[in-house]
């Protein structure tokens, strides 16, 4: 059995600690990584990015004299537009493009894992059908290799968090990515976590037949730095690592 993880779903609030996981694990040297986190050589897969893209599409679109397609301006980034079709659209190609790029740089390689952890991290609010409407979308061969780690904080704390981050951004951190207000009531005021978890700290979620192996880290109160964050994350990945067959 591999030591280390194939894929890792990072999910929770936004402001919830998943940047700041990614930041400590991209510091703590490779061979301690392995042997206490359980992850290898990491690679990215994030619909922030894709997000970010569209909108910045829709800035060329605005410059060409047409209408934006997916956003408006807003002093903090932009603000999606909802369909009246359809109320999240471009989240849901977002999940589409989660199994284009996965099956295609990873899936495609049988070698690729030998080293590497795949870190698929998105947010979802209930307004967007929450995480099991993403479950549904992601492929069955991304979800046999996946375990999930879940970020749990509060709404408070949650905007607690961006609005410490909107003051960092004047700082220029490179962990400073807040949320106007709308987008942060959009994926963090509620989700369906703890009904999908049923409330415990770890075990099994049946998506199609298959169980996919999660944990529930709580992520409060906020540390910064020091043997105890470095404690907490250990035993997720531990715990999270001992239920992945």
């Amino acid at each position: 059995m591999n030591d280390t993880f194939d894929h890792i779903i990072i999910n929770g609030r936004p402001g919830g600690g998943k940047s700041e996981l990614i930041d400590f694990i991209l510091k703590t040297p490779l061979d301690k990584r392995r042997e206490l986190f359980h992850i290898g050589d990491i690679v990215f897969e994030d619909d922030f990015i894709w997000l970010w893209e569209k909108f910045q599409e829709d800035d060329l679109w605005e410059e060409l004299g047409r209408e934006r397609l997916y956003s408006r301006r807003h002093p903090l980034g932009y603000v999606q537009f909802d369909d009246q079709n359809s109320p999240h659209p471009l989240l849901d190609l977002c999940c589409k493009k989660f199994n284009l790029a996965i099956k295609k740089k990873y899936l495609s390689k049988p070698d690729f894992y030998n080293d590497h952890t795949v870190f698929i991290e998105f947010a979802r609010g209930m307004a967007d059908g929450g995480y099991r409407h993403v479950y549904d979308i992601l492929d069955d061969e991304i979800l046999k290799r996946s375990a999930i780690l879940y970020i749990k904080v509060s709404y408070a704390e949650s905007r607690r968090k961006n609005e410490a981050r909107y003051q960092e951004s004047l700082k220029g951190s490179i962990l400073s990515h807040s949320c106007p207000d709308e987008t942060l009531v959009r994926f963090s005021s509620e989700d369906d976590w703890e009904e999908l978890s049923g409330g415990k700290e770890c075990g099994f979620i049946d998506i199609r037949g298959i169980q996919v192996p999660f944990v529930t880290m709580p992520n409060e109160p906020e540390l910064k730095s020091g043997p105890e964050l470095d404690a907490r994350y250990s035993r997720a990945l531990t715990l999270l690592k001992g239920l992945v067959k």
